[in-house]
């Protein structure tokens, strides 16, 4: 799709309209540095690494702040970053036998299916009450989490039930996707942990997996609507693919008590997150 306009004065972005995709031509690259994107995506690729999230919940707030990015290009051009991150990871994972691929496989497709279905949802509900009610979850969450101290080791059997919980579990992360912007892994990691007693890297590494295919569908719908800065995206996702290795390799050295805490504490930065945007809306 071809876009038509220029972004506002002071976004960082110009637009040519001849093309169907859009360009970076903000402050850093005329200014020669590509430092901010490494930065974005070395920050990402850690956090995906070591907690089997995406990233996005950092590389779009600094994508916005650090490349002059308005956020639906921030959040598309991440999406496309995470691609190759959650790939590498998830393979760095599995190397290590800590990824369950039939559960991945059903998570993705829940979480497909849930995407979709949150994007029609966007545009038809009102949110301001889900949005409370999912902080107040994503909270009750961080708090079982550090409760909840995963064992490392031992399989989990995979009956009709799980299946179709797991299923459920991943339309519900798609669904969040598309009504809220956060990401699968903020929902997947903690429920296979403590809905069906995964370790902590096993479920990291199941996370991960279950990412890249929602993540691809995503970017392709993002490239055909000329929303994701390719340039922007490539270098993000190279970075991030790199430090996706070094955030897996510290996932395996931080033991299960430290591994919930801080990830409970990236569920309770998702919130405050959430409800930093909804204060800023409400006042405008």
């Amino acid at each position: 799709m071809v876009s038509h306009a220029s972004e506002p004065p002071g976004s960082g972005l110009t637009y040519d309209r001849r093309v169907p995709t859009t360009t970076w031509t903000g402050v850093h690259e005329q200014a020669g540095s590509w430092w901010p994107l490494l930065l974005v995506g070395t920050i990402g690729g850690l956090l995906a690494g070591a907690f089997g999230v995406g990233g996005g919940i950092l590389m779009v707030p600094l994508l916005i702040g650090l490349a002059g990015m308005d956020h639906r290009r921030a959040s598309a051009t991440s999406l496309l970053a995470i691609v190759p991150t959650s790939l590498a990871g998830s393979l760095s994972y599995l190397a290590r036998g800590e990824s369950d691929v039939r559960v991945a496989a059903l998570a993705a497709a829940g979480g497909m299916i849930g995407s979709w279905l949150g994007s029609r949802l966007l545009r038809r509900i009102h949110l301001t009450l889900l949005r409370w009610l999912f902080v107040a979850l994503l909270v009750a969450v961080a708090a079982r989490l550090l409760t909840a101290v995963p064992v490392r080791g031992g399989d989990v059997r995979l009956s009709v039930g799980v299946g179709l919980l797991v299923l459920t579990i991943g339309a519900v992360t798609g669904v969040t996707a598309g009504l809220f912007g956060i990401g699968g892994g903020i929902i997947l990691v903690p429920a296979l942990i403590v809905l069906f007693g995964y370790s902590d890297l096993l479920a990291k590494g199941t996370s991960l997996l279950a990412m890249v295919p929602t993540a691809a569908v995503g970017s392709l719908a993002n490239l055909r609507a000329g929303q994701v800065d390719l340039r922007a995206g490539a270098v993000v996702g190279l970075a991030a693919t790199a430090a996706s290795f070094v955030g897996v390799a510290l996932a395996f050295l931080v033991p299960p008590r430290w591994s919930s805490g801080l990830f409970a504490a990236l569920i309770l930065a998702a919130a405050a997150q959430m409800v930093v945007r909804m204060v800023r809306v409400s006042r405008h």
